[in-house]
């Protein structure tokens, strides 16, 4: 059976662009309201890759990375986890607490959850609107860690579903600062489908 993820089409693809462009849109909105500062975000690219890759895009597996996991659950099922390199990560905190010194405290660490849960509940905010599904996201959890060592543990607690992640890129911006991320969706069975059929657009 062929992966749902490698059968998505162009057209598909950019769907599921506006779709992440509204979500970040709603996530800059709410951003910067806590930080009470103009953020803005953008969702220059999205697209399908294999687990294998995932390494790559994060620097490779010895890359230290800031991982924040998440479950959505509802009609629509499947993991999520926000990826930024350890300096990305340090960038953001910068630019939205101010933060200066070496490694994170409860307090960052705290911070960069927050971040990943509103990014996270503005997609499915977005993905909600667009499919009126009934979707929510778990209460985050925090890893920093190897990158290849993240990923093991990300796909032990979800389970081998599939060989594919879809990815979101994100980018942050603040004033000329610009952070780079990375937010990988992970579909259950039946959750591509259950998407497109949601969205009014032919998926066979």
């Amino acid at each position: 059976m062929v992966d749902p993820l490698l059968r998505l089409n162009d057209f598909q693809l950019s769907v599921l662009k506006e779709i992440g462009n509204i979500g970040a849109g709603h996530a800059a909105t709410s951003l910067s309201v806590l930080m009470q500062r103009e953020i803005d975000m953008n969702v220059p690219r999205v697209h399908v890759v294999s687990l294998q890759e995932i390494d790559e895009i994060m620097g490779g597996a010895e890359q230290v990375v800031v991982g924040v996991f998440l479950r959505m659950e509802g009609d629509i099922s499947g993991s999520m986890f926000l990826v930024l390199k350890l300096e990305s990560a340090e960038m953001l905190l910068k630019v939205l607490t101010g933060f200066e010194g070496n490694g994170f405290t409860e307090f960052e660490q705290s911070a960069l959850m927050e971040i990943g849960n509103i990014l996270a509940g503005s997609y499915l905010s977005a993905f909600s609107d667009f499919t009126k599904a009934n979707i929510h996201a778990s209460v985050p959890a925090i890893s920093i860690d190897m990158a290849g060592a993240l990923l093991n543990a990300v796909l032990m607690h979800v389970g081998m579903y599939s060989d594919t992640a879809l990815v979101i890129d994100t980018e942050f911006w603040q004033g000329n600062e610009l952070v780079d991320s990375h937010f990988f969706f992970l579909p259950d069975p039946g959750s591509v489908a259950a998407i497109f059929k949601a969205l009014g657009v032919d998926f066979a």
